[in-house]
């Protein structure tokens, strides 16, 4: 039987993403491995002894599909608490991480010729998913360092075109325009806070013309810049037009658990509801109670835990700088990006990091591989900071090392 060409092409024609490629690398080499992200450190222990109790104490079957109402009220309780928003427990559905989150969303609104508006670099699920869902990706490229949201670049992207039977001389009564867009803030890999203004200018844009906005705010309690997080949602006239999307593998570093929701209203809420029942239908009943029990912690907990990467981030970003490394600026996330031709590397991205995990033995990320097109930048490169000290001063030492080598 030949089976290779009933292969859907959005899978044939995927390469290996780059965070399994590099840690594979990594074990391969025996390399540290600051590429993929997740914290080493212990995890607030209250939310272990909870995960512990919940499977002697409670159900290990299935919870109902859209996540257990204890669950789903910790999490309204949550961002009524830090962010202001006034949720109702209907809106939530819990997830298995924040991918399928993701993929239920799209699933639930892209149709096949639908545009989605993607802002590069982005997480490298979201293409792809789009591309399954039949819809078409439409890039707009952020520029380092700063990667600003450019407003003359949206509204380009908005604006309506004749369809291919139109330009072809035939009778098409529908143009072509996007209708959804993908938001990510903070922003990874760049660690970077998108302003009031430019959540503003989006939330404008995505009114005017009618788009569902999904919105990828798993960073929105990693932050070091002081601000509170402010979704997208909160905007006039968006409550009713967006999905956003959290992680508690985020909030807390437990990425292993793949707890994750998604909040929207109304016919939004119905319809990403729907999609996840095909997909996971539940989430690990145990996690959820604990996970319930994590988000009503007093703050102080979360703060502690935050300060912790805080104290790692500094390190890493003064580590590298004595090194002779130039580290772009960074508010948000595990991850801090250096300027390779800053820092007087005349290498690619990819050749850096492929090199680097084999002769220096620090793994680490090619930010270009999270860019869509052709406008990638091919200077930068990611490193996760969310590690021991030892580790952080370690991979420091070598780069340190790796760096001279290639400036002589």
């Amino acid at each position: 039987m030949k089976t290779a060409g009933r292969i859907h092409p959005v899978y044939a024609e995927m390469e290996r993403t780059v965070f399994d490629r590099m840690s594979a690398l990594a074990r391969e080499h025996g390399a540290i491995n600051l590429g993929q992200g997740f914290p080493d450190g212990p995890p607030p222990p209250a939310l272990i002894e909870a995960a512990s109790r919940a499977l002697h104490e409670k159900s290990n079957q299935y919870p109902p599909g859209a996540g257990l109402i204890e669950l789903r009220e910790a999490i309204c309780g949550y961002y009524a608490r830090r962010q202001g928003l006034a949720l109702l427990p209907e809106q939530v559905t819990v997830t298995s991480g924040a991918t399928e989150a993701l993929a239920a969303a799209v699933f639930a609104f892209v149709k096949p010729g639908d545009e989605v508006i993607l802002f590069q670099p982005a997480y490298d699920a979201y293409a792809p998913l789009v591309r399954r869902a039949g819809g078409i990706p439409v890039s707009i490229p952020l520029s380092p360092p700063d990667f600003r949201y450019p407003a003359e670049a949206l509204t380009a992207a908005l604006e309506e075109r004749p369809s291919l039977l139109a330009r072809s001389g035939l009778p098409d009564p529908a143009p072509i325009r996007p209708r959804v867009l993908m938001l990510n803030d903070p922003l990874n890999p760049a660690g970077t806070v998108a302003s009031h203004e430019e959540l503003a200018m989006i939330a404008e844009a995505c009114v005017e013309h009618d788009l569902i906005a999904i919105c990828d705010e798993v960073w929105e309690d990693v932050r070091f810049d002081g601000v509170p997080h402010r979704s997208l949602m909160s905007f006039p006239g968006m409550a009713a037009r967006t999905v956003k999307i959290g992680s508690a593998g985020k909030i807390f570093g437990l990425t292993g658990w793949k707890i994750g929701w998604m909040i929207a209203d109304g016919h939004l809420a119905t319809a990403i509801s729907r999609a996840h029942q095909f997909l996971t239908y539940a989430t690990a009943v145990p996690l959820q109670w604990a996970v319930a029990e994590g988000l009503s912690l007093p703050d102080a907990v979360l703060d502690d835990q935050r300060n912790g990467w805080a104290e790692a981030r500094q390190r890493l970003k003064a580590g590298l700088t004595q090194a002779g490394f130039v580290v772009l600026p960074n508010a948000a996330t595990w991850f801090l990006t250096v300027d390779l031709v800053a820092s007087g590397i005349a290498l690619s991205d990819r050749e850096f990091s492929e090199r680097a995990v084999i002769e220096a033995g620090v793994a680490s990320v090619p930010v270009a591989a999270l860019y869509q097109g052709e406008e990638a930048p091919e200077h930068l490169v990611r490193f996760c900071f969310t590690k021991p000290a030892d580790v952080l001063d370690e991979a420091v030492a070598r780069l340190a090392r790796f760096r001279k080598t290639l400036i002589g």
